[in-house]
Formats: structure tokens, sequence, C-alpha cells
């Protein structure tokens, strides 16, 4: 099964999805979605494009782990 994300998902709606997904985006450095009730308030919010730049983590950095872990991205001209 192909795991076919955008930048522009909310990271709870990724979760929901792909529940791999939290912990992976955790040991990239949003620490915050491991606690209770931040995934399902603010994550439902934040795309994985915010969330990495509210982080300060490059986007790049982020689609470059979630590669190796067996997910690819639907591209925008602009991304």
């Amino acid at each position: 099964m192909e795991k076919l994300i955008s930048v522009e998902q909310s990271v709870f709606a990724l979760s929901q999805s792909y529940p791999e997904i939290v912990e992976i985006l955790a040991s990239l450095g949003f620490s915050d979605i491991t606690k209770p009730g931040m995934l399902a308030s603010v994550g439902r919010f934040v795309t994985l494009k915010q969330g990495a730049a509210l982080r300060n983590i490059d986007l790049q950095i982020v689609k470059g782990a979630l590669i190796a872990h067996g997910f690819s991205f639907k591209e925008k001209k602009n991304e």
C-alpha cells in the first residue's frame, strides 16, 4: 500500500491515516505531538509544513525522514 501524503495535510489527519507517523515526527523534534490532547487539538489545524516551520525544522529533513520510512509526497509546483 502506497503511503502518499502532502505537506499541506494536518498532522492529526496524517496520524489518523498512518499512526506510525507520530513516532517518526516526534523523533524529528515535533515533541508536542506526544503530549496528551495536543495532537487532537492543535494537530487538527497545523499542517506538516506549518509544524516544521513552527519547530524550526527544515521541511526537507522531515520529508527525507518520512521518505526513508516508506512515505511519498504529492507535490505542488511551488513546493
